[in-house]
């Protein structure tokens, strides 16, 4: 497998790819679906360094990025990458910046908690997140055929407003960008957030049929699809304790937590 200062590849699957940050405290994950006429690179990472650089070791065929959502450790190496996919209401967020985070408060983020060398080229000083016009527009319900395999895109709003699901329906991956993941708590707190809308999207994830492993975009890498069953018992307990609102703390729940 490839050896790199800064990324971590492991294969799911001969087809399937997670390029992992473990060197940064957030522990992100992008993921690299092969096509038989395309690559699909869900994310591009914090953009501390170049993933492309993975990525061309792994595949000759053409990329297009899906972007889950349009935040700072998501669209890190967006510039690198000609084709970009993104949802409708996070599109303003990638053309314009991002809404919710003060510039500061991405650098003091992105800096923080450093366990590996970066690279030269990485100052956090002048750090500042792509900004860029996207290919094209995704919307709940579209399918993209990469060749032999077909991901859909599920709407999950609530992290941000325009945040996706993915659903590979080839391996019944269900790659849910920050909208489920473990460890650390799942975020909608910030004014730009809506505890209301993900407490829906992740009652949406939990009828997706067929899913056979988990993909967040942070910490633990593949959760069991038992964790769904979890997720609907903590959005009935959300809602009958009428927690579902900005302030009301860390909600922990068997195997995941949400701060709202």
């Amino acid at each position: 497998m490839i050896k790199d200062r800064w990324f971590t590849v492991t294969e799911i699957d001969p087809t399937t790819y997670a390029i992992s940050e473990y060197g940064h405290w957030e522990k992100v994950h992008s993921f690299l679906l092969l096509g038989q006429k395309q690559a699909a690179l869900i994310d591009t990472g914090l953009g501390i360094d170049n993933i492309k650089r993975i990525t061309d070791q792994l595949t000759d065929l053409p990329i297009a990025v899906i972007t889950t959502h349009v935040h700072a450790d998501h669209i890190g190496s967006h510039g690198q990458i000609e084709t970009i996919y993104v949802h409708k209401e996070d599109a303003d967020w990638l053309i314009n910046g991002i809404k919710g985070l003060s510039l500061a408060q991405i650098r003091k983020d992105m800096s923080r908690d450093i366990s590996l060398p970066v690279p030269e080229t990485f100052d956090p000083n002048t750090y500042i997140p792509f900004q860029g016009k996207p290919t094209a527009f995704l919307q709940e319900g579209d399918v993209l055929d990469i060749g032999g395999r077909k991901i859909e895109i599920y709407h999950t709003p609530g992290h941000s407003p325009g945040h996706i699901s993915l659903f590979d329906h080839a391996n019944g991956y269900l790659f849910t960008g920050d909208l489920l993941y473990d460890v650390t708590p799942i975020y909608a707190f910030y004014p730009s957030t809506s505890p209301v809308d993900l407490v829906a999207s992740l009652e949406k994830i939990t009828e997706i049929p067929g899913v056979t492993q988990v993909f967040g975009s942070h910490n633990t890498l593949g959760l069991d699809p038992s964790i769904l069953q979890e997720v609907k018992k903590a959005v009935r307990e959300l809602r009958e304790q009428k927690v579902v609102a900005h302030g009301t703390g860390i909600h922990q729940f068997d195997g995941f937590s949400v701060q709202f």
